[in-house]
Order: structure tokens, then C-alpha cells, then sequence
């Protein structure tokens, strides 16, 4: 048998804990016997060597070069066990690579189940929340949880939460917001006019909680508490600024009133009090001859 039929006779174990039989070993590896087929597992997993004969429980796999492995030291994230998991790697042809903890081996989770634009796809260092799951040749893939299983796990919103700050996963987006999971497993939605830009699949957030859903989870927002007391004309200039390259615009209070009117629409007056009540908040600067606004860990 073949490594690949070996491989597609296994499917129904791959992702699973077994039971397998010590046969061998040596200096680095451990070799056990499950259903005829031999695995290796890392001999450093043992605080003592295993017998010949001995019964071990490990998790099957199979590395990266398509060898049958065992681990004992149990991931989180497991057939049917869902975990977060920090992205590793993206490939825009086949995915994101994401570490559930084997010793030698990155899971990959499909671009099939992933945004359509890859600038949505979480970065190295985001986190997704996972299971494993096993196709027909005997492939382990992570396998997204669905916002079901997010609200299944949520706890509900509790009193006097306005105002408070809380950190979160991002693990859905759509045009009307995203859809995010606090680290005190509360459920929060972001709507879209409560962002500057769109967060993405996998990113951690801090955000402020601005109320509650009919469904008992926080309605948040990504815009510093100053932003709700600026005015209509200064919350224009602000939105015009987090499109611009680098958030900045070639303007200032020295600006002519022609200038103004036409990138703006309003007056020289109306522009100066804008400008005036972000440089107070701190929402921008204002230097030669430009306005840029302010990073959040620029504060």
C-alpha cells in the first residue's frame, strides 16, 4: 500500500485520539501500530519511554511531508472541538495556515471559506476560531465556526456595560458590520458607521460599547468617544481623511475659501471651527500647510 492509500484508509481516524501499539523506537521517535499502519510520535513527548507493547493515546495526523504521525500532547482544536488558533501563514492561492499545536505540521483553512477579497483575509498573528475537519483523501482542514456556534458560546450583555471598553475577535464581516467575540465571550456587533475601515476576518479589536441588540449582545464602535461631540462638518473632514493616502490632505486654516468650498462644500468659517474641535480632541494634527489624522496609539 502506497502512502496515499494508506492515507485514504486512515480518513476515518485522521483528526481523531486512538489508541495505538508501541512497536519500535529510538533516540528521537516513539513507533506505534494502529489498525496495521505505523506513526511516529516525538519520543521528547514521554517523560519515559514507552515499552514494546505499551498502549499509547495520541492524535493522528499526518506532517507535512505526508508521513503518519501521532501526538499526545492534545490540541484544542480537534474534530468536532472548536478552539482559536493564531494564522501562521497566507497563501492567497490555497489560504490561511494556522497553528492548532502540532509539533510539525500547520493547518490550512480554505480560501473557498475565506473573504473573496484577500485584504479581508485575517494577518499573521490573527486568531480564528476552528475545528478540524477531514476530507475524502484524507486532508485535515480548519474549519471556521459558524455564527451559530459563536452565539451558542456568547454570554448576554450585562448592566452597565456603556462606555466600557472591550477586546475583541472579529469572525464575521459584511457590509452592514462585523460581527465580533469579546474576550469575556460576550457577543458584539459593529455597524459599519461605527468604523473608520472596515476591520478583518481574524483581527483583534479594542472597541467602546454604545448599547445593547434585541438579542442581549453589545452594539460597539471603533470611533474614539470624542468623535459623538464633534460636529457634522468635522465628522465630514474626518471620513475625507481616513480615505486619503497616509489619512492626509494638502489643507489648513490658511487655506483660500475658494479651495475650501470646492473639497469641502462649506465655508472658511465652518472649516476653521472643524479643524479647531479635531486639533481639541486630538483627532488630527496640523503642520505645513497639511492636516493628517491622528493614530489611535499616536494619542
Amino acid at each position: 500500500m502506497n502512502m496515499a492509500e494508506e492515507q485514504t484508509a486512515l480518513v476515518p481516524l485522521l483528526g481523531q485520539v486512538v489508541a495505538a501499539q508501541v512497536t519500535d523506537s529510538n533516540d528521537k521517535e516513539v513507533f506505534a501500530q494502529v489498525s496495521g499502519h505505523t506513526l511516529g510520535i516525538l519520543r521528547a513527548e514521554f517523560e519515559q519511554s514507552p515499552a514494546l507493547g505499551d498502549t499509547v493515546h495520541a492524535l493522528l495526523y499526518t506532517d507535512k511531508h505526508d508521513r503518519l504521525r501521532g501526538t499526545t500532547q492534545m490540541p484544542k482544536v480537534r474534530i468536532d472541538h472548536y478552539a482559536f488558533a493564531t494564522v501562521t501563514q497566507r497563501m492567497h492561492s490555497l489560504g490561511v495556515f494556522i497553528d492548532i499545536g502540532l509539533p510539525d505540521k500547520d493547518i490550512v483553512v480554505s480560501k473557498d471559506v475565506l473573504p473573496f477579497d484577500d485584504a479581508a483575509w485575517p494577518q499573521i498573528g490573527d486568531r480564528l476560531l476552528v475545528a478540524l475537519s477531514v476530507d475524502k483523501k484524507g486532508r485535515l482542514w480548519g474549519e471556521l465556526a459558524t455564527p451559530e456556534i459563536f452565539q451558542a458560546i456568547a454570554a448576554p450583555a450585562k448592566s452597565g456595560q456603556q462606555n466600557e471598553t472591550v477586546k475583541g475577535t472579529v469572525y464575521k464581516v459584511r457590509e452592514i458590520g462585523a460581527h465580533v467575540l469579546t474576550a469575556d465571550y460576550q457577543e458584539g456587533f459593529i455597524h459599519h458607521s461605527e468604523w473608520f475601515s472596515a476591520p478583518r476576518l481574524g483581527e483583534q479589536v479594542t472597541a467602546r460599547v454604545i448599547g445593547t441588540t434585541q438579542d442581549h449582545g453589545l452594539n460597539l464602535s471603533l470611533k474614539p468617544m470624542a468623535y459623538e461631540e464633534i460636529s457634522d462638518d468635522a465628522q465630514m473632514i474626518l471620513a475625507m481623511l481616513q480615505q486619503a493616502p497616509q489619512g492626509t490632505l494638502p489643507f489648513s486654516d490658511h487655506s483660500t475659501p475658494d479651495e475650501i468650498q470646492e473639497t469641502f462644500a462649506i465655508s472658511k468659517g465652518a472649516f476653521k471651527r472643524a479643524l479647531g474641535n479635531l486639533l481639541k480632541q486630538r483627532l488630527i494634527q496640523q503642520a505645513d500647510g497639511q492636516i493628517t489624522l491622528v493614530q489611535p496609539d499616536e494619542k
